[in-house]
């Protein structure tokens, strides 16, 4: 708090007393100023064992969210974050990895929030629908988030994907949402894997079939590539697997530049993808669609923050959200 200054013009509502309200707006899915306020009164006695005298005022909260400097909040976010990965990273024999691949794994995905097109006008998305969208990088060793960025509703994943760099050795898994064969290659030269879906529509070639081993599942392994990325002078092969998914009686085709995991292997990493479906569903975010504001690019809590600076608007948008 002194490094930030936090305390400054305080009026006797510390930073704690303000996290510890905005941390029940989250928990209890307050909408208003009011809703915080009247929950923190009702639990007095609770807010006690907290270290605070009393409930504060709407308007000494709103004077908090207005002009207490952000950076504590980014820099008590981070140090949560450490923890939490050091937590993980501490007890391996607790975390147990699914595969025996020592490469980090990690999945990228987006969803979509929907808004009221005619309450949030600025977030048009389709001709009686609004919605921004978040963008997710999930780290698998802890499931633990990564990155994360909210943009328009209407832009691409794969826009987002390109701006992101991964250490060599990583393996990435994606949805058939960003195909993008010209990604790929780049990931490739930087020594990135990647486990997809091969679209129904893609246009290859087999360069060569591979032995298929002795395991449950395995149709197909082909080598192949692309013929829009040999039209352009890249050279590129790329692994074809055929799996069947005797559960749902479905044959599934993944696409992978990994030459060296086995095909059942490469099936299961896929399915692996599933923990940042879930992460979605079970995940309450920082800020609450339904309260969300929109200028620009940037996504603000305009409601509960009151006004913000301009410096504060990159920083929302284009760093880690908690979740």
């Amino acid at each position: 708090m002194r490094k930030h200054q936090a305390e400054r013009h305080a009026r006797g509502f510390t930073s704690w007393g303000q996290f510890v309200a905005m941390l029940f707006c989250q928990l209890g899915h307050a909408q208003s100023l009011r809703e915080i306020c009247g929950g923190l009164a009702a639990s007095e006695g609770k807010l006690k064992h907290l270290g605070l005298p009393a409930a504060p005022a709407r308007s000494t909260l709103a004077y908090a969210n207005e002009h207490r400097p952000w950076p504590l909040y980014q820099t008590v976010f981070q140090q949560l974050l450490e923890k939490c990965q050091s937590v993980v990273s501490s007890q391996p024999g607790k975390t147990k990895r699914k595969f025996r691949f020592k490469n980090k794994l990690l999945s990228l995905d987006a969803t979509v929030i929907s808004l009221c097109a005619s309450v949030f006008d600025w977030a048009q998305f389709r001709r009686t629908k609004g919605a921004v969208k978040l963008h997710l990088l999930l780290d698998h060793d802890g499931h633990l988030p990564s990155y994360a960025v909210l943009t328009e509703g209407k832009q691409h994943e794969v826009r987002v994907a390109r701006q992101l760099q991964f250490a060599p050795g990583t393996v990435l898994v994606i949805d058939r949402g960003y195909t993008d064969y010209e990604w790929f290659a780049g990931l490739t030269q930087d020594g990135v894997y990647l486990v997809t879906r091969l679209k129904d529509n893609a246009d290859y070639a087999v360069v060569e079939e591979r032995e298929i081993p002795q395991r449950k599942g395995v149709r197909r392994d082909q080598v192949i590539f692309f013929y829009k990325l040999a039209q352009a002078g890249v050279e590129c092969f790329f692994r074809r697997v055929e799996y069947y998914d005797e559960e749902h009686d479905q044959i599934l085709v993944f696409l992978t530049n990994h030459m060296k995991l086995a095909a059942a292997t490469i099936a299961e990493v896929y399915k692996a993808r599933w923990a940042i479906e879930l992460f979605f569903e079970s995940s309450t975010w920082c800020t609450p669609s339904y309260v969300m504001e929109f200028q620009e690019p940037f996504a603000l809590n305009r409601p509960l923050l009151g006004s913000l600076y301009g410096s504060v608007r990159p920083y929302i948008a284009q760093h880690l959200l908690c979740a």
